[in-house]
């Protein structure tokens, strides 16, 4: 008897349509943000700080669910372009506390329309906004879970 292996063909992946799903969003999001000469990654760093200024860059990790080896050289490109400053935490000098410039807190305005072009760029699709919103809370309760373990 033939063993199965349909469980290994991509489409019966979970993590495929993850993946793809993920990275044809995220291009999506590329003319907006070249608009503003920011990266995706960038763009979600600053986020975090619009929604909260003034964080480590361990709580930005966190919420990120990236490693400082990721982080660092990203928060460092900001600051080269002077979005953000870094610096010692007078609480704890281990702690490296980042937080926007007035230039990063500026950005903000520009940025506020980014959500509902990417929301637009789905009006003609065969998938609504309720879908892509149900979606997003399923993705975010899997992303809570996966964090859990």
């Amino acid at each position: 008897m033939e063993k199965d292996f349909s469980t290994l063909y991509l489409e019966n992946q979970l993590c495929f349509p993850l993946y793809a799903a993920s990275r044809l969003t995220t291009k999506l999001y590329t003319p907006f943000l070249e608009d503003l000469g920011i990266t995706y990654p960038q763009y979600l760093v600053l986020l975090v700080l619009w929604e909260k200024n003034a964080q480590t860059v361990t709580e930005i990790g966190t919420r990120l669910a990236l490693e400082s080896n990721t982080l660092t050289p990203l928060l460092k490109r900001l600051e080269q372009k002077e979005l953000l400053t870094r610096s010692r935490s007078s609480k704890d000098e281990r702690a490296v506390l980042v937080t926007l410039s007035a230039s990063g807190q500026a950005l903000k305005e520009q940025a506020v329309c980014i959500p509902q072009k990417i929301m637009e760029s789905f009006a003609n699709a065969s998938i609504s906004q309720e879908e892509l919103l149900a979606f997003q809370k399923t993705l975010t309760k899997l992303v809570e879970l996966l964090r859990e373990e």
